[in-house]
């Protein structure tokens, strides 16, 4: 599978495998790069413990540390700031060298102008006016979370353009095409464009699949009673989802078959979650319906940044740290402005972020139930460094959590062994102008083989960007949203080999895939991709997604749900957040979990 190379020799290359970041802030810090893996691997093989005698004591003592500066990292700060007594002091311990976990974006430079796209966490909900997360993001300066998009320009015809990579709004208006390759028995391959307003008639099938699958895109079930959606998490309907797959799910609501769903849903459906639905739970699909965003009918819908959620983890950071970033605390102010670095780590002040520290080590002073501190160990700069604190939020993902925390009973980590991560890779592919597209009739498409699984154009949020208008002529970044799924093997050896896949690829053979695909797809509407191409940015994420299997929320044979275990109350002075304790990767779950642990630390930790 890896071509005769193991990860290890291909690692040792930086540009085989971290390849070109883009320009501006985000340049050095595409998705994990090979600094970051590396760090990472050391925590997994134990590279430092037990701790060495050399290490640096800081003299530093938090009344809380913060393991992780993502969303949920940046938003445990956030709660702690605002509610632990006057004059507390905090730090975050980020691995990265820029804050926001996945939600970074990339930046290029094409013909002049410059162009931004999400790395990883992508689009944001319209609450409820008066709910809890519409006051957060009004308290750190959203305050209109309805944005303004670009408008149609130029002398061609309008199409219909989403505002998010995972809209498909070609699909409903006859701009959507579907590719079929040699997968098909295609050579050369094949468009269907419009394959809704067309039956499928056309695609490459037999007529009993054709059937199926149109019934699952004009969403028309053949179940016998309606289904009806969970109302609360936890209720009759999302238990009974959580002890089947997705998988069973969509065959016994659609009426589809086990290999109609693997050929032409997997990936896709369930890529909320990392995987196809064959190895998810059922309830995965829903899980962020429990969040409860304002109707579409009520003006709600889904919204997304130039950079996705970067700039929520902009705003973040300038209300915690005001001069972090020079300007107003607004949309505009952090999207325009830079951040100052050197304000993030001052001597003396009550609140740090330390980029580029990786913690190694996370342990209490003696016995968990009695200790009055906790020491964490990080690694910087190729040294190690120790700290104290009253208090630790583990705000990462549960794989290095439960490495880090060395005194982690067995009961919490048996509910560890219970996550299941994967892999994604998200490659932003510049293109000079989309024209190709346009001229084929499409805004967006979907293939079944080769790499990745669909892109589509989109107009683009008014905030930090420099163009107003969109037209064919425009350049544009076109997202390839790249998931890892092998259908039939547990959810737990599909992450393994996912991964073993994405970082034994280099760069060059990625990018490689990349211009051929697009070549042999759009080449006959005059594509060229030496020509069109303008750069590739490859962010690999090698645990992005937790994938939870059947039982995983609820638990299965009368045992609690594994998240549970490590949710309701702290284990001495360390709690647990991060989204994947929701079991659904969706930023506002990272700020919610944030928020139950840092109440859990001032309420039975801290005096």
């Amino acid at each position: 599978m890896l071509g005769g190379m193991t990860p290890a020799e291909l690692l040792a290359g930086r540009d085989e495998f971290t390849g070109y970041g883009g320009i501006g802030e985000y340049s050095t810090s595409n998705g994990n790069t090979l600094d970051v893996l590396e760090a990472g691997h050391t925590i997994r093989e134990g590279v430092y413990e037990p701790l060495p005698k050399d290490i640096v004591d800081t003299g530093e003592n938090f009344d809380c540390v913060i393991i992780g500066g993502g969303i949920s990292g940046l938003a445990a700060a956030l709660f702690f700031q605002r509610q632990a007594a006057p004059g507390m002091k905090w730090l975050i311990l980020e691995n990265h060298p820029i804050f926001g976990g996945e939600a970074k974006q990339n930046e290029f430079l094409v013909d002049g102008k410059r162009l931004i796209a999400h790395q990883g966490s992508a689009i944001y909900q319209i609450p409820y006016p008066q709910s809890f997360l519409a006051g957060f993001y009004d308290s750190i300066g959203l305050k209109t979370p309805k944005l303004t998009y670009q408008r149609w320009a130029g002398p061609q015809p309008e199409f219909p353009l989403s505002k998010t990579p995972y809209e498909a709004v070609g699909l409903q208006h006859g701009q959507y095409g579907f590719w079929f390759g040699g997968k098909f028995g295609q050579k050369p391959g094949m468009w269907l464009i419009d394959p809704i307003g067309k039956n499928l008639e056309g695609a490459p099938v037999s007529k009993e699949t054709r059937l199926e699958w149109l019934r699952w895109l004009k969403g028309e079930p053949v179940e016998k009673t309606k289904f009806e959606h969970p109302k609360v998490d936890g209720d009759s309907i999302s238990r009974y989802l959580d002890s089947i797959t997705l998988e069973q799910h969509y065959m016994e609501r659609f009426g589809l078959s086990r290999e109609t769903v693997r050929t032409f849903l997997s990936p896709v459906e369930g890529g909320g979650s990392g995987l196809g639905p064959d190895a998810l739970s059922a309830y995965s699909d829903y899980a962020f319906e429990m969040l409860h965003p304002l109707p579409e009918e009520d003006g709600g819908s889904d919204q997304m940044f130039p950079g996705g959620n970067t700039t929520i983890a902009r705003l973040m950071l300038k209300s915690l740290i005001t001069g972090a970033i020079d300007g107003p605390d607004s949309v505009q102010g952090v999207s325009g402005n830079k951040v100052n670095f050197s304000a993030l780590d001052v001597p003396g002040t009550t609140a740090k972020i330390r980029l580029s520290s990786t913690a190694v080590h996370v342990q209490h002073d003696g016995d968990p139930g009695k200790a009055n501190s906790v020491n964490i160990a990080y690694l910087k700069g190729g040294a190690l460094y120790r700290v104290k604190a009253r208090s630790v939020v583990m705000a990462g993902g549960g794989w290095t959590t439960k490495h880090i925390v060395k005194d982690l009973p067995e009961t919490h980590r048996n509910a560890y062994a219970e996550f299941h991560r994967s892999p994604c890779m998200m490659a932003n592919v510049a293109v000079r102008n989309w024209r190709f597209l346009y001229k084929m009739g499409m805004t967006g498409c979907r293939w079944f083989e080769s790499i990745g699984n669909y892109m589509e154009v989109r107009k683009l949020a008014l905030t930090g960007v420099n163009d107003s208008t969109i037209e064919p002529e425009s350049p544009i970044v076109l997202s390839l949203k790249i998931l890892y799924s092998y259908p039939g093997l547990s959810t737990e050896a599909q992450g393994n080999q996912g991964r073993a896949e994405m970082i034994g690829t280099s760069f060059r053979d990625y990018e490689r895939q990349i211009r051929e695909q697009f070549t042999e797809m759009f080449a006959s509407a005059g594509f060229n991709a030496q020509r069109d191409i303008a750069g590739i940015i490859l962010n690999r994420w090698g645990h992005a997604y937790l994938s939870p299997q059947p039982g995983f929320f609820f638990g299965r044979s009368g045992q609690p749900a594994a998240r549970e275990v490590l949710r309701k109350s702290p284990f001495g002075r360390i709690a647990f957040a991060n989204t994947d304790l929701a079991g659904a990767m969706d930023h506002r779950y990272s700020i919610l979990e944030a928020q139950r642990a840092v109440g859990q630390l001032l309420d039975h930790v801290l005096d």
